[in-house]
């Protein structure tokens, strides 16, 4: 049984609902911790954890149906209020499954592989010399919305501290293309994180690593020595043959893959072999080269402090399920949760007889 709130209480938080006072709140801790030295300001990490709302799962509807009109509590405006939000209705285009009338911007997932459930989630940014939590945000739970809560907090934690990291470390939800392109050339910071490819074939067949690409020239070069490019006459209009989805498609010539002895581990169905580059290859190649390095193997073990920490959250603080509906809910719970971690936090670490409250 989880604990219920009591109606003053409630109505306490409804009126400081758009407050940012609890941030504020947190935020002294960050200061406090940099204060003392907890915060090394050289590599962060980033994750994101499932938090169960309070949300029924047997009352859901099915979300193509959408909300009954006459619904109007308050965790129903606020899903209106955030539908043009990255971090909630703007995430992704695709309708969930099922939609919950008591909080209709829980995200219905089947992520932890059991039984579906409704769950937002919260996101941390820590530092990785004594996992302080810099930043921390709620968002719905798909992993675009992730994705760009690790940039928001990235440039708040800026704006805010004044921090800059030199490397960020994550695991591969946050290894696309146009992330790594981000970290890389709009920050500055080392991407400490696996490529998200789906490059590699399981058929036998050369995956795109095999062939070797000529910056100088661009194009790509075959196991067999023969030439892939993007254009084989001039135009009158120069083209930068990216298409919508910032691709670039570098074609073999079919005569030199006809008579290619090497055709059947190559393009055994195609007349000639075909290599999509993306625009941000130059951001994968970067992270590729770090995740050869020794760097890389320790900012490995360093990533499961943030997964530690949401251990802590969900079996200490038994935050596993949350107690207040709506993404204001949600993010006031995810707040004085991580506000509590960073005093526990400082209350080890401070030298004894320092109060870890005092100005």
């Amino acid at each position: 049984m989880y604990p219920t709130i009591p109606p003053s209480q409630r109505n306490r938080h409804g009126r400081f609902r758009d407050s940012d006072l609890l941030r504020e709140v947190f935020e002294i801790t960050v200061r406090r911790c940099m204060a003392e030295g907890l915060v090394g300001g050289e590599g962060f990490a980033v994750d994101a954890s499932l938090i169960k709302a309070d949300a029924n799962r047997q009352n859901g509807v099915p979300g193509k149906d959408g909300l009954a009109p006459e619904a109007a509590n308050h965790a129903v405006r606020e899903y209106l209020a955030v539908l043009d939000d990255a971090a909630f209705g703007a995430a992704t285009p695709v309708v969930p499954k099922f939609i919950s009338p008591a909080d209709p911007a829980a995200r219905w997932t089947a992520a932890h592989g059991g039984q579906a459930f409704f769950a937002y989630a919260t996101n941390y940014l820590i530092d990785l010399k004594h996992a302080v939590i810099m930043d921390v945000e709620a968002t719905t739970a798909v992993r675009q919305a992730e994705v760009g809560a690790a940039r928001t907090m990235i440039g708040r934690t800026q704006d805010r501290f004044g921090t800059w990291p030199e490397k960020l470390v994550a695991d591969a939800a946050y290894g696309s293309a146009e992330n790594l392109a981000w970290l890389v050339h709009e920050r500055g910071i080392e991407p400490h994180i696996p490529v998200f490819d789906k490059s590699r074939r399981r058929d036998g067949t050369f995956s795109r690593s095999d062939f070797a690409y000529d910056h100088d020239r661009d194009l790509y070069i075959c196991p067999d020595g023969k030439e892939l490019r993007q254009f084989r006459r001039p135009f009158a209009v120069p083209r930068d043959g990216i298409d919508p989805e910032g691709l670039m498609r570098y074609r073999a010539i079919k005569r030199d893959c006809d008579a290619c002895s090497l055709k059947p581990k190559c393009c055994p169905k195609d007349p000639a072999r075909k290599i999509l580059r993306s625009i941000h290859e130059g951001a994968r190649d970067m992270a590729r080269d770090i995740a050869a390095t020794d760097a890389y193997v320790t900012s490995r073990r360093e990533r499961k402090k943030v997964e530690m920490l949401f251990a802590h959250l969900k079996r200490i603080l038994k935050l596993d399920r949350l107690r207040l509906r709506g993404p204001c809910g949600a993010r006031d719970e995810f707040l004085l949760a991580a506000t509590a971690q960073n005093l526990r936090k400082m209350a080890k670490l401070m030298p004894a007889g320092v109060s870890p409250l005092a100005a």
